[in-house]
């Protein structure tokens, strides 16, 4: 049975393309769930999601009566807003999505974040310190050089046929799962 990776979705311009990822999990083996915070249902085909995964977003908790995803080998959280990496460094869990990644760490799943920000944003202490609070508990945050660089404001729409998807997958493949 292949391994399960939960894909996280953020409100961002490049979540539209969040099959990208998707093919590429696929394509490397991965049975991928998408989970979606509930601004980025907005963003997103849910419907043609669910259609290549074969599985429904998820973007609230579940009813006792539902059945439960599978349980994740890996997690990546792409787009990731300032909003969700700050909250996640902070272990906010106010919304499912925040909810996994808040246990995450503690269950010893491996968490790549792909970030989609403004160098307004990445350039506030706050941020700083989230990105750094994070990868202190092993988590991979792909800002910087050679990874995500961070747009000038209002330019963000001007980078989405831009965004690195690929590089989401690269920690997995070097991670022992």
């Amino acid at each position: 049975m292949s391994k399960v990776l939960y894909i996280i979705v953020c409100a961002a311009a490049p979540a539209a393309d969040a099959g990208k990822v998707v093919t590429l999990a696929q394509d490397a083996g991965w049975t991928v769930q998408i989970i979606a915070t509930p601004p980025a249902m907005d963003f997103i085909d849910v419907s043609a999601v669910e259609m290549q995964t074969g599985r429904p977003v998820r973007s609230r908790y579940r009813k006792p009566d539902e059945p439960k995803s599978p349980r994740a080998d890996a997690i990546i959280v792409a787009p990731a807003t300032y909003n969700t990496i700050n909250k996640f460094a902070q272990g906010i869990a106010d919304t499912y999505a925040l909810g996994l990644l808040a246990e995450a760490p503690g269950l010893g799943i491996p968490v790549v974040v792909l970030p989609f920000v403004n160098t307004a944003l990445a350039g506030r202490a706050p941020f700083r310190r989230s990105v750094d609070h994070l990868r202190a508990e092993g988590v991979h945050v792909l800002i910087g050089p050679g990874q995500f660089e961070p747009h000038t404001p209002s330019s963000g729409a001007d980078h989405t046929d831009t965004y690195p998807w690929h590089l989401a997958l690269r920690p997995l493949t070097t991670t022992a799962l």
